[in-house]
């Protein structure tokens, strides 16, 4: 059957189209890759501050359905408790964690160092950790310097190398001073949007249904709000689970009469809050740590950090989790994985939260998207 003009210009017309259309999807999907690539570290900070925001509107709704009070009310009364909660952590442990952390970190140093002894007594080559130490050591080498030849002026001399090492000095200072205001300039702005994305969420839930198209806003609202719901349960069981292997970490430690076990206590806790990796990081410092006090007392803290793993393992997550999140650990370890080396420490703290929106999303298409067996068949 022949094909007219007119039909042929409309076929030619919608194939110009659909090229165009998809061009440009192509390039602002590529555009999205690249300004998330360089501006992953600024995305990741917000992500967090969303994620506390969650987690302050669900202790707020949870407050809410013991007290029917106004949602900033609530909220503040959220607040001013977990303020005092960790002013008075700080207020009366401030100085034990102080000391601790000091007899960590001078532990762990020591420990390290008798590993790598060990090692090296054995066999095993442990230069590769001295790469930032090299520069250093060869520049010790370099013969004598110009004060300590005969004709240089030594007054010269000494002045050069005070103004070096008074540079070398003032260049630290700058690092540690710069360092130190971007942490605390970071927990500001965490805190800043969790505290505005909590005061009003229905204003942020609307906007973002504002920006989707119209025919697609149910389908949009229905995943926004079992985003939200998802986190929603996931942090308040995280809180839970951080807060027991932080506290039977703290116990065991002390009955087992290891330094500083407040403060192993602690780091055990917060890095709960990273799945995997995050246990095994603390198990390693809790090992180190109890190797200073023998073999005996190591042993013990071994046993007692893969008890506490079991149970938050087999036990918690599974009880507490069980209605927020279904990923297995080998899709989540990889993700840990590939999100930590893409993005550093940032991606690998937000790696579960990441992996579970996109889990919804995916959940949410399956079930909206899959067709009717009989249309299949």
């Amino acid at each position: 059957m022949p094909v007219s003009a007119d039909e042929r210009t409309r076929i030619r017309t919608d194939l110009a189209w659909s090229i165009s259309v998809g061009g440009i999807g192509i390039v602002l999907f590529t555009a999205m890759l690249v300004f998330t690539w360089y501006f992953a570290t600024t995305l990741l900070l917000i992500f967090t501050g969303m994620l506390l925001g969650v987690g302050l509107n669900a202790l707020t709704n949870a407050l809410g359905r013991r007290l029917h009070l106004p949602h900033a009310v609530r909220l503040a009364i959220v607040c001013t408790l977990l303020a005092a909660m960790l002013g008075g952590v700080a207020y009366l442990g401030g100085a034990t964690i102080a000391d601790q952390a000091s007899l960590l970190s001078k532990t762990i140093r020591s420990q390290i160092t008798n590993v790598r002894s060990f090692l090296e007594n054995h066999g095993i080559d442990t230069s590769v950790f001295d790469l930032g130490n090299a520069a250093p050591a060869a520049s010790t080498d370099t013969g004598p310097t110009p004060a300590s030849s005969p004709g240089s002026h030594g007054g010269l001399s000494g002045a050069g190398a005070l103004a070096s090492s008074g540079g070398a000095i003032v260049s630290q200072t700058f690092k540690l001073l710069l360092g130190t205001i971007s942490a605390v300039g970071n927990i500001f702005i965490v805190l800043f949007l969790g505290l505005a994305f909590a005061a009003q969420p229905s204003v942020y839930h609307d906007g973002l249904l504002f920006l989707a198209p119209a025919r697609h806003r149910t389908r949009v609202t229905l995943i926004i709000d079992r985003i939200g719901e998802t986190l929603e349960r996931w942090l308040i069981a995280q809180i839970i689970v951080m807060l027991a292997v932080g506290v039977v970490t703290w116990i065991g430690l002390a009955v087992i009469g290891i330094p500083g076990s407040f403060i192993l206590g602690i780091q055990a806790g917060l890095l709960a809050f990273i799945p995997t990796v995050g246990a095994i990081i603390a198990g390693v410092v809790v090992v180190l740590a109890s190797l200073a006090s023998g073999w005996i007392p190591a042993l013990s803290a071994f046993l007692l950090f893969m008890g506490v793993h079991a149970m938050e393992s087999y036990v918690l997550t599974p009880i507490l989790q069980r209605q927020a999140l279904d990923i297995p650990p080998a899709t989540l370890f990889a993700f840990q994985i590939l999100l930590g080396v893409v993005f550093g420490i940032w991606g690998l703290a937000l790696a579960l939260p990441l992996v579970a929106i996109a889990k919804v999303m995916i959940d949410h298409f399956k079930t909206y998207e899959a067709p009717p067996l009989a249309e299949a068949a």
